[in-house]
């Protein structure tokens, strides 16, 4: 998927090819669920959750592969055991198909993010 142009996470979920709207429906299910406290927006094309005016977490559905973006590097720090068997770039999980995406990992980086502020990178 190009860059969303969509207006608001609804209409970005609408857009992505159905074969994957359930895992992003999940995705931002726990977003809400777990992000207190954090306004959920779309920014750079994508559905992003910020506190304070600062995106901390965010996710997309890219050509080959979903992306799960966590932006706090003290996060990915505190993870770094469970994010080693991943496929992660700088700020990002990449999962290949809905299916590879662990769910029990994002719920577990989505509290230890909405626990306290940290240091944010940039998403690219």
């Amino acid at each position: 998927m190009v860059q969303s142009r969509a207006a608001d996470v609804d209409g970005y979920l609408a857009e992505v090819p159905a074969d994957r709207r359930e895992a992003l429906t999940r995705l931002r299910d726990l977003c809400r669920a777990e992000l207190t406290g954090f306004t959920e927006k779309m920014a750079y094309g994508m559905p992003s959750y910020e506190r304070d005016g600062s995106g901390e977490v965010g996710f997309a559905s890219q050509q080959r592969y979903i992306s799960f973006y966590l932006l706090r590097t003290d996060v990915r720090q505190a993870f770094a055991a469970r994010l080693a068997g991943h496929d992660m770039g700088r700020g990002r999980l990449r999962f290949r198909t809905p299916e590879q995406i662990d769910f029990t990992l994002v719920r577990d980086l989505l509290r230890a993010t909405a626990a306290e502020p940290g240091t944010v990178c940039g998403p690219r």
